[in-house]
């Protein structure tokens, strides 16, 4: 459940991502934004840990809500910045798969990727629904079982802390 937030600290650590990356390598044209998790900045430096240590592998947003904002769906290749809250960068991700599935169809390992709560299904259709009922209720839809929501997985491909003056 990312929260959009592009800031100048973030633009520093995609700088020293790419000074990190060897010299004969392509880097990336660019990256797609960055995102804080949850909903609040405890919650988004709490979130940022779990993605840090490998449990959260995994995301989901809901499909009408890019479509709302008439935002560009993720693409497996993106990069994006994981943040501890608004202008606190904590990793480069890029996204490796994306698929579009309906809220009641999305399956266990999805929840366990998601690296959030007890990671059951359960625990997780739970968090999820809130976050459904949230955004439909900002964006003038009615929240149902079948929502669609865009599934991302990502990998950590840099997490070197942010250093000052870079």
């Amino acid at each position: 459940m990312p929260l959009a937030a592009v800031t100048e600290n973030v633009d520093l650590y995609w700088d020293q991502f790419l000074a990190s990356l060897p010299a004969n390598d392509q880097p990336p044209a660019g990256y797609s934004g960055s995102d804080s998790f949850g909903f609040t900045e405890d919650d988004a430096r709490e979130i940022a840990a779990l993605v840090l240590s490998g449990t959260k592998t995994a995301t989901g947003s809901l499909l009408w809500s890019y479509e709302a904002d008439s935002k560009q769906m993720p693409r497996a290749g993106d990069y994006w910045i994981v943040t501890k809250g608004r202008d606190d960068p904590a990793c480069v991700v890029q996204t490796t798969e994306v698929r579009v599935i309906p809220f009641d169809q999305v399956t266990a390992d999805y929840a366990r990727d998601g690296g959030e709560g007890d990671l059951s299904l359960e625990g997780w259709r739970e968090m999820y629904w809130r976050y459904i009922v949230s955004e439909c209720r900002r964006i003038a839809r009615a929240p149902r079982e079948q929502a669609p929501l865009v599934m991302e997985r990502f990998r950590v491909v840099y997490s070197e802390p942010l250093r000052p003056g870079t």
